[in-house]
């Protein structure tokens, strides 16, 4: 047994460069489900409800798109990792994945209330008023309030380490500064500042993608 241990050749794991192509997915699919949600949600939560009938399946289709965007950001989490190799910081990498994780908790928490949301109108005689416009103001203040915030905080830890590191270019990083502070600070409900995160996560796949760079253990000690 020790004579065949000792015979078996091992491979050292190493992330498939077209892994990058995880935060471009990411960026498509969680684009799309903010926008079904946008589109389905009235903008008077006490006039008739959008949360049924066509509408309704517009969220109905979010639903389904949201976990697989969840997965490809977890993904993209990796990449970026496996980019900073022995690089990585642990202070900054501690903030950098934790921000990331619980954004994406909170944004299944939105959807998983969209989803209640929808389920009360369909079997009830709910389907407009207070429990509605509950639901609504919920889902706007995780998306709008603290999901965005987690962004920002990502978005600047990360910054960081490739401002540390030099493993982007300076104007990649005053980029990602800049939209993070725009994310901490502006505070709106508005549909177009929720794409500014995925957008920055397709321009970052985007990059990786088309660079390759990535830090091999060897060349991080020297």
């Amino acid at each position: 047994m020790a004579d065949t241990q000792s015979g078996m050749q091992f491979h050292q794991l190493r992330t498939p460069r077209a892994a990058a192509v995880a935060g471009i997915v990411f960026a498509a699919l969680f684009s799309s489900t903010l926008a079904l949600v946008h589109t389905a949600l009235p903008d008077d939560p006490f006039s008739e409800t959008a949360w049924v009938g066509r509408s309704g399946s517009r969220i109905s289709v979010a639903l389904v798109l949201m976990p697989f965007a969840g997965i490809a950001f977890l993904w993209f989490i990796g990449v970026v990792r496996d980019q900073l190799g022995d690089l990585e910081d642990r202070f900054f990498s501690t903030v950098f994945l934790g921000s990331g994780l619980l954004f994406l908790a909170m944004i299944f928490a939105s959807t998983g209330i969209a989803g209640g949301i929808l389920a009360i109108s369909r079997h009830s005689d709910a389907s407009q008023g207070e429990i509605v416009y509950f639901g609504r103001e919920v889902m706007l203040q995780i998306n709008n309030v603290y999901v965005l915030r987690m962004a920002g905080v990502f978005m600047i830890s990360l910054g960081t380490i490739w401002l540390r590191t030099g493993l982007m270019p300076r104007w990649l990083v005053v980029t990602t500064y800049l939209l993070a502070l725009a994310l901490l600070l502006v505070f709106s409900f508005s549909f177009w500042v929720t794409l500014v995160f995925p957008a920055w996560v397709l321009v970052i796949s985007v990059f990786i993608l088309a660079t390759g760079q990535h830090v091999s253990p060897r060349r991080s000690r020297e």
